[in-house]
């Protein structure tokens, strides 16, 4: 039977000076998407909040209605699913609303850098690389519903920074298509995101153990971008190796906005990314016996006690000889050896039973 895939199977890399991958706390990613309710000032105020929460990365999303979609408000440009967070809105207008002014790129970038956050973005087409380059962005997102526009791939890969693919909706044939095209133009630094592209996500459709597999399919690195309510399913993913979390983040749901419904608020980011930091730490090694930390408990362990005084020569029995706690005794295991053998001296009750209290056979 194979092994499993480890977690350690693939190496670190660097995002500008950050370390991302096994044996470090995740990247958590705090997504700003269109939570910036069309306010620049409010948009900075999310980049203070997540840099306060501990967040390590915000991502934009950089496009205009234009480079989307068509100006059009009829047939599949129009959503009209009830069961759609953006029903009845067209596509143009709901991108018009939600997208990230580019005049708005360089103070958020520069924002980011003064609180000690990497910043880069989801790019939507060549332009918006073409753009993002002239900020110097340290890495590209290519979201889900762009995993199969190989253009853009590769020229994303092309700039030769580090490149996150998210695997929303991706059978494992369109996978392989968009790793082939990012390796193939030159990116050597890919993380995949496990993604269930529905908002909320319910966490069953999460699917969280396909993180190994895709980190053994691919041989790089995996993370989640994460739709769900709360943190456990964040905290569950790093327990199965992933490096990065990203998550949409806004100030408070109860402001509204295209993403507010499913976005975490900075109480709850604190907890994540302290959460899986502490996952992350409690991966470890195949380890077994005590650790450091255990040694002092070893002495609670039960062992082989004289529960009664008892004179020389007198012999063990099931009154006068226990198995209890601590652990100063020998090993409970030879109780029913040293039944009905004899004390070569006087022994007092409370004394741990050894070797050297008995007379030879």
């Amino acid at each position: 039977m194979p092994s499993p895939p480890s977690i350690h199977s693939a190496s670190t890399l660097r995002i500008a000076d950050r370390v991302v991958g096994p044996g470090e706390p995740p990247l958590v990613i705090a997504e700003m998407s269109g939570n910036h309710n069309r306010s620049l000032d409010r948009a900075l105020a999310i980049v203070d909040a997540a840099a306060n929460s501990g967040a390590h990365a915000v991502k934009l999303q950089t496009y205009t209605p234009e480079t989307m979609t068509l100006d059009l408000d009829r047939g599949e440009f129009f959503i009209d699913d009830p069961a759609n967070p953006w029903a009845g809105q067209s596509l143009y207008k709901l991108y018009g609303e939600a997208n990230t002014p580019w005049e708005w790129h360089g103070a958020i970038f520069e924002r980011c850098r003064e609180r000690g956050l990497l910043c880069f973005s989801s790019p939507f087409d060549e332009t918006a690389i073409d753009f993002l380059e002239s900020l110097d962005a340290p890495a590209y997102k290519i979201a889900s519903f762009e995993n199969t526009d190989l253009p853009l791939i590769r020229r994303a890969a092309a700039t030769g920074k580090p490149l996150i693919l998210s695997t929303g909706m991706a059978t494992p044939a369109e996978l392989t298509e968009a790793v082939e095209a990012a390796r193939g133009a030159g990116c050597t630094e890919l993380i995949l995101l496990k993604c269930t592209s529905s908002y909320p996500a319910p966490a069953e459709n999460c699917n969280l153990a396909t993180i190994p597999h895709l980190r053994e399919l691919f041989g790089c690195q995996v993370g989640l971008s994460d739709h769900t309510l709360g943190i456990g399913v964040a905290v569950a993913a790093t327990a199965l190796g992933a490096t990065v979390i990203e998550k949409h983040f806004t100030l408070r749901r109860a402001d509204g906005g295209v993403d507010a419904a499913f976005s975490m608020e900075p109480a709850e980011l604190k907890q994540l990314v302290e959460e899986t930091a502490r996952a992350a730490r409690a991966l470890g090694t195949v380890h077994y016996g005590p650790v450091g930390a255990e040694d002092a408990s070893l002495q609670h362990r039960r062992s082989l006690y004289i529960a009664e005084d008892l004179k020389a020569g007198e012999i063990l029995t099931e009154k006068n000889l226990r198995r209890i706690r601590p652990g100063l005794g020998l090993a409970p295991k030879h109780y029913e050896t040293v039944l009905g053998m004899a004390v070569s001296r006087d022994v007092a009750t409370g004394t741990p039973l050894s070797w050297e209290l008995l007379k030879p056979a």
